[in-house]
């Protein structure tokens, strides 16, 4: 079976897997694909087979992207050269943010001190540099203005930093798998990235946007043109599975590990003595690609920082009840979608069951209400409690989903009552069991327990990332050790500046990993990130120049 390594990582780009081609042919398209300046450094890139440990001369990419979300999109089109700039004719309402603007209008964002531009910002958004992102974007957003941007962009080929963008299928990521009747709950505008207005978009594809709000559809459309637009495909691989991320180890003791120069950790120099081992701060990607025959072609690449732009789609929330696992107990709305589509739920006389008070649940109750399918909607939270979505939404704004929290304060069951025909709420009430015949055990917030019948079930909590190809899934990283990683209460620990793993160097992480859930503010993971790597690129190169490193990495 072939093998995608990282000598041949981008050979698809190129030729298909079968196709014959030398070694020097295939160097030839790799070099030209990060730019001919790479030709002097590289001298060989020898096939390996994936049970190998790889040999010191092979070469390692300075970023891997894992995930092709908005986060992935956004973080390349950084590395890929684009910088921003204080538009000329620009004056941001913050007047001391505008002064400090103004210092250095000559110089890019990225290339200016972070922390100081996002000091005093406050925001919707834990992380100082998103703040500071979104404001320069879509400035005072959140007090009700459309005041436009104040940067512009500038492709500037020479910040050009080589990397390739992982994803399991086409540019925008789980965009392409929502449920497509369902509006999103942000702003379209608020949905773009950098240097492409959606409104733009929408016009150049003379499609006829009714709403500020618009479907996933339409979003994940939007997301796959910009990468063409913005000269991004190459960057990009689709149809990537990834199994493991680990970082090579060899010929070194954890206690030597950890005392290796930082000037040198940052940075790949392979030694020209082949003797001697990587440096200490390499990590091995591994997966495999699905062809378009179906069968799967392992790949094994080498790099010098990761990031982590996963999102928090890969694996649905779960009751942990008995019975779960029955093929009747769904946990995704495409899976429902499906299940509408495909007429199963037609003429069903006992009511969908479906569980959770999020925006997803109450996207389900619109789906079943609006299809005559009769609902049972049980949370576990009060119908008051203030931490609840719809309290947070502006009701001539998202009038459908004050629909829903209208039902579910006003349709509840009580002991006495009966179901209600089109839908019925239990508030404060778990599900403590599913039974074969098509059964639910609730039980409220009192203690007493009631069993109810159900055509399909639907559980519908929130979601969770999937990190299961690092270390212990990842669950060294959080900010709670020991604990699997959620976008609310246990995101990755990161650096707010540079958004690197506090807990695990040369990795970092962007968007709902570390806790940013909306598309306007993962944008700013992007640009720590992007300074980070520019500042390290640069000291990399000074380096190099003065003689104190080399070797046949990448620069």
């Amino acid at each position: 079976m072939p093998v995608w390594c990282c000598r041949c990582s981008l050979a698809g780009h190129f030729r298909s897997y079968s196709s014959p081609e030398t070694e020097g042919q295939l160097l030839n398209s790799f070099v030209q694909y990060f730019g001919d300046s790479l030709g002097r450094k590289v001298k060989r890139m020898p096939l390996i087979e994936e049970t190998v440990l790889p040999g010191d001369s092979l070469l390692t990419l300075p970023v891997v992207i894992i995930g092709n979300g908005p986060s992935g999109i956004c973080l390349s089109y950084l590395l890929s050269g684009y910088r921003p700039y204080l538009s000329p004719e620009a004056i941001h309402p913050n007047p001391i943010l505008h002064t400090k603007l103004e210092e250095a209008r000559h110089l890019s964002i990225v290339d200016q001190d972070l922390e100081y531009l996002s000091e005093g910002l406050e925001g919707r958004s834990s992380n100082p540099v998103a703040v500071l992102f979104d404001t320069l974007l879509h400035p005072d957003a959140d007090f009700g203005y459309d005041y436009p941007p104040v940067l512009h962009w500038k492709l500037e080929q020479h910040n050009y930093i080589p990397h390739i963008v992982l994803g399991k299928g086409p540019p925008g990521g789980a965009w392409h798998s929502m449920e497509g009747c369902m509006r999103t709950i942000s702003f379209g505008d608020w949905m773009e990235l950098p240097g492409l207005t959606f409104k733009e978009w929408a016009a150049s594809k003379r499609r006829n946007i009714k709403s500020d709000r618009v479907m996933p559809e339409e979003i994940a459309c939007y997301y796959k043109h910009y990468v063409k637009v913005m000269g991004l495909q190459k960057n990009f691989r689709d149809n990537v599975y990834i199994t493991s991320v680990s970082r090579l180890y060899r010929g070194k003791d954890d206690e030597d590990r950890s005392q290796l120069n930082e000037n040198i950790s940052t940075q790949h120099l392979e030694m020209e003595d082949e003797q001697k081992s990587l440096i200490k701060r390499n990590w091995e990607v591994r997966g495999y690609q699905r062809a378009t025959d179906g069968s799967h072609v392992p790949f094994c690449l080498f790099a010098e920082n990761v990031a982590l732009a996963t999102g928090t789609f890969d694996s649905p929330g779960r009751l942990q009840v008995e019975g779960e696992d029955f093929p009747f107990v769904l946990h995704s709305m495409s899976d429902f979608g499906a299940a509408i589509s495909k007429g199963k739920l037609r003429g069903k006389a006992d009511p969908v069951l479906i569980v959770g008070a999020g925006l997803t649940a109450a996207d389900a109750v619109l789906c079943a209400y609006n299809n005559n399918i009769p609902v049972i909607h049980v949370f576990r939270r009060r119908v008051t409690d203030t931490s609840l979505i719809f309290k947070q939404l502006p009701k001539k704004l998202y009038p459908e989903y004050h629909k829903v929290y209208h039902m579910m304060c006003t349709q509840s069951h009580t002991v006495d009552s009966n179901l209600h025909s089109a839908y019925t709420s239990f508030p404060e009430h778990n599900v403590l069991s599913f039974k074969p015949e098509m059964k639910c055990v609730l039980q409220s917030a009192s203690g007493l327990k009631k069993i109810l019948k159900f055509s399909v079930a639907l559980v519908l909590i929130g979601s969770h990332p999937n990190l299961f190809f690092l270390k212990d899934q990842g669950h060294s990283i959080g900010q709670h050790s020991n604990q699997p990683i959620t976008c609310k209460g246990n995101p990755i620990e990161i650096d707010p500046y540079t958004y690197e793993c506090t807990k695990e160097a040369n990795l970092f992480a962007l968007g709902p990993l570390v806790g940013d859930n909306f598309v306007r503010f993962l944008k700013g993971g992007a640009l720590g990130i992007a300074r980070c790597l520019a500042i390290r690129q640069k000291k990399k190169h000074e380096l190099i120049e003065s003689g104190d490193g080399g070797g046949d990495g990448v620069p």
